[in-house]
C-alpha cells in the first residue's frame, strides 16, 4: 500500500487542511513555499495518466474549495502535477502539489 493510501486510511497522521469524500488536501511534511499542500484522491490512481475526466472535473472543484479555503485566490498560487520517473513523480498516487504564501521563482 502507498503512503498516502496509508494517509487516507489512518494508518499515518497528517495535517489536513480540507477533505470531503472523494479527496484529501493535507500539509506537506517538507514544504518548499510558506504554503505546499498535497491533494490526493482518496482512491488509488497511479498517475494523471490513469484519472478519468469525472474525477478530474470532480478534483477542480475540490482544489478550488481548497484555494478559497486558504485564501490564496487573489494572490496567486502554483499547481503542480508530476508524471512517471522523467517527469518527478516519487509517489505513485496521483497528486497535486499547491504551493503559495510567496512569490515563487520562475519555472519555465
Amino acid at each position: 500500500m502507498c503512503i498516502f493510501c496509508n494517509i487516507v486510511d489512518g494508518k499515518i497522521p497528517n495535517q489536513t487542511v480540507v477533505q470531503n469524500e472523494e479527496f484529501l488536501a493535507f500539509n506537506d511534511i517538507s514544504p518548499l513555499a510558506k504554503i505546499h499542500v498535497l491533494i490526493i484522491p482518496k482512491a488509488h490512481i497511479s498517475s494523471f495518466n490513469e484519472v478519468s475526466p469525472q474525477t478530474m472535473a470532480n478534483m477542480t472543484s475540490f482544489i478550488q474549495e481548497v484555494v478559497k479555503k486558504l485564501n490564496i485566490k487573489d494572490n496567486g498560487y502554483r499547481l503542480i502535477t508530476n508524471i512517471g520517473k522523467e517527469g518527478g513523480q516519487e509517489v505513485e498516487h496521483l497528486h497535486f502539489h499547491l504551493l503559495a504564501g510567496e512569490q515563487l521563482g520562475k519555472i519555465i
